[in-house]
């Protein structure tokens, strides 16, 4: 885990005071709302539809349990008793108030942390797999990366002001976890046919207002170059990028407007402005982060212990079916990853108590080296569990409430905070995500329907991901009343893909009905072993959709 040195702490500790006295203007009447708006944003500080919302950066997902620690400590001072985790690997403070927010931000920077640059028109939070470093199918560990990108990203003084916010996701893995094509750039470690590593980059993905799938703009990227392409790419977006129309200001839309070929010979021309300049990565550099990411000291299990799991597993069903969907492939045998799901029914998806904080730092001290990481679908994960330490990890999940062993299912759903919290919001999120909950509690019944993401957003910003969910659904307002668009088809993978909207918006009681009947339909078309997702590309949109308006009408 990359370790703050002297000009991190000072950085860090400068955007603290340098905020202390920005609020201390403001609160005098010396700055006006429209003055302090960009100072607050860049700090993570929003102003919700009830209270300010501050969102703290948990940079590519990895947090420490003394992190935890501070975390739930400065939300139990400060806040409600609890945070919120998001789709981005950052966790966000609902009711702080103005006046605190500066001590909040130097509570955070005594324990490596920060809320710089986590909104605002700049590079925001750099994330990846939640598995990064331990998963089996990866190429090469991305933290390093991300590392060197967010030390790169960070207060860079040419991107502090782009034409619109930009995100930047980092995949290793054959898989995609990171929806690495749904960002602003999305960089793709490869391997090139000698065996070394490569970045492929795609620029112009996004969701929000103007769904879009990225685009390769330049394959075979050597590491060295890594930052002085992306210098260039951010140059061209920073020059060019629509800043009269905010909804027409993300990358996006100038890749759209130019043409993806267009838009890379851009890059390539400013590139060679200073394609070798300072920014140029040097090979000692790279193995010098490398070595804030080396693997823990694993102590590897007794001859039998996979044997005694299942053992375990074949007399107690409901540690079996933890075991099946909470428990992931670990790169070193006899280790196993495990996520402690966050979506207990009746609870917001991401929601977690100070209480909570503190239970998962100790089970990370126990279990996994102190180290968690936060993922994309509002959970989080122990990366290193030793095999013959699940059953005793499952016994004091279940304890705490994080035993739900419905991850990857229907109930697993993303859900963003929606109209209870967001002042950009149409439509509450929350209560829809509960009645689904409520309705398809019955495990056996998802165990059937097998893998499938579902995701709720309260508007077009698409803080949810509805686009790229299996069913997705949407919040919009109709003459002042909340209704919900409801869409299928998507996927944030490799396989990337845009849901379609099924027709006209249905009303909160009808939600959990309507998504009833497409399950149903799914369960009568599909083929043996057939997902959801596979069965709609198979059979289309109509079926599902001449279903589902049979019923309604």
């Amino acid at each position: 885990m990359y370790q703050y040195n002297p000009r991190d702490h000072q950085m860090v500790s400068e955007r603290v005071k340098q905020f202390r006295g920005q609020t201390e203007r403001y609160l005098a009447g010396q700055l006006s709302d429209e003055q302090f708006l960009p100072l607050r944003l860049q700090n993570g500080l929003y102003i919700q539809r009830l209270a300010p919302m501050l969102r703290i950066a948990i940079p590519y997902g990895l947090l420490s349990s003394r992190q935890l620690r501070k975390l739930a400590e400065v939300t139990r001072t400060y806040d409600k008793g609890y945070a919120h985790f998001t789709t981005r690997q950052n966790l966000q403070l609902n009711w702080p108030q103005l006046e605190h927010v500066p001590e909040i931000l130097a509570e955070l920077a005594s324990v490596e942390m920060h809320a710089v640059q986590t909104s605002g028109n700049c590079i925001r939070n750099v994330t990846s797999d939640q598995f990064a470093g331990v998963a089996p199918d990866e190429i090469e560990d991305p933290r390093p990366w991300c590392e060197l990108l967010r030390q790169w990203s960070t207060l860079h003084p040419e991107f502090a002001y782009l034409p619109r916010k930009f995100k930047i996701a980092v995949n290793g893995s054959q898989a995609d976890r990171a929806a690495f094509l749904f960002h602003d750039v999305g960089v793709e470690l490869v391997r090139n046919a000698a065996g070394q590593t490569r970045f492929n980059i795609y620029a112009g993905g996004g969701l929000g207002r103007t769904p879009v799938i990225g685009e390769l703009v330049r394959s075979d990227l050597e590491p060295k170059h890594l930052l002085t392409y992306l210098d260039a790419l951010l140059r061209v977006y920073n020059s060019h990028g629509n800043r009269a129309n905010k909804y027409k200001a993300r990358i996006k839309i100038l890749v759209k407007a130019w043409g993806v070929e267009r838009f890379a010979k851009a890059v390539e021309d400013e590139w060679l402005i200073d394609k070798d300049g300072a920014n140029t990565l040097a090979d000692d550099a790279i193995e010098a982060m490398k070595q804030h990411f080396t693997l823990p000291v694993y102590q590897p299990p007794s001859a039998d212990a996979e044997q005694q799991l299942q053992q375990l597993a074949d007399g107690e069903l409901a540690f079996s079916r933890w075991l099946s969907r909470n428990s992931h492939g670990h790169k070193q045998p006899g280790y196993r990853a495990v996520t402690l799901s966050l979506k207990p029914t009746g609870v917001a998806p991401g929601d977690v108590t100070d209480r909570q904080l503190e239970t998962i730092a100790q089970l990370a001290d126990d279990y996994s080296f102190g180290e968690v990481r936060a993922t994309h679908n509002q959970n989080v994960v122990l990366a290193d569990v030793r095999v013959d330490q699940l059953h005793a990890l499952w016994q004091a999940a279940k304890a705490a409430g994080f035993a739900t062993p419905t991850v990857g299912t229907l109930t697993d759903m993303i859900c963003c905070p929606g109209g209870d919290f967001c002042s950009l919001a149409n439509a509450k999120s929350i209560p829809v995500a509960e009645s689904l909950q409520r309705r398809f509690d019955d495990i056996d019944y998802l165990y059937d329907l097998g893998d499938l993401e579902l995701n709720i957003s309260g508007c077009m910003n698409a803080c949810g991901h509805h686009h790229v969910g299996q069913i997705g659904i949407l919040g919009v307002d109709k003459k002042g009343e909340e209704w919900y668009q409801i869409q299928i088809g998507g996927s944030p993978g490799k396989d990337a893909a845009l849901a379609k909207v099924l027709g006209p918006a249905f009303s909160r009681d009808q939600v959990a009905d309507t998504v009833a009947t497409l399950l149903t339909v799914y369960t009568t078309l599909r083929h043996d072993g057939e997902s959801f997702l596979e069965t709609y590309r198979r059979v289309g949109l109509d079926p599902f959709k001449e279903s589902v308006y049979a019923k309604v009408n």
